[in-house]
């Protein structure tokens, strides 16, 4: 199974106030088998947008703390045709376009999107393809 890792579950490994174990549990597993986790491009630029708003350090910390986990491993989806119709699909169920991103690459990979936004993942809840990490971890991580 591919994972595919939403920018919310990346900022609580940063950012103090926003800690939660089923992030930690993500990063755990993350650094542990990298080859079972990837991310649309569009994560880099959404996390260091977040990161150097609210982080006192925020550029320091995305390139010393999040670009190793970038590029440790994990596949790295620059967007295709393909996604963007799979995206498109999306959109036009209620996700936003950065959020339709994200499941449409777990579609594409047959994976699960892990996301922290309780309110995408009640729109596609019927799709199968993510897993609102707030209500708890994955099925078979426990």
């Amino acid at each position: 199974m591919m994972w595919v890792i939403d920018a919310s579950v990346a900022l609580k490994w940063f950012l103090e106030e926003e800690t939660h174990p089923h992030a930690d549990a993500v990063l755990r597993r993350l650094i542990d088998q990298p080859g079972s986790f990837a991310i649309p491009e569009l994560f880099c630029f959404e996390v260091f947008s977040v990161l150097a708003r609210v982080h006192p350090r925020g550029q320091e910390v995305f390139l010393t703390g999040v670009m190793p986990l970038v590029n440790g491993g994990l596949l790295r989806q620059a967007m295709t045709d393909t996604l963007a119709q799979h995206a498109a699909g999306f959109v036009g169920l209620g996700l936003t376009g950065y959020d339709a991103c994200y499941a449409a690459l777990a579609l594409e990979l047959q994976g699960c999107w892990l996301t922290f936004d309780e309110k995408a993942h009640r729109t596609i809840a019927g799709k199968g393809v993510s897993c609102n990490l707030s209500v708890g971890l994955p099925g078979d991580w426990q």
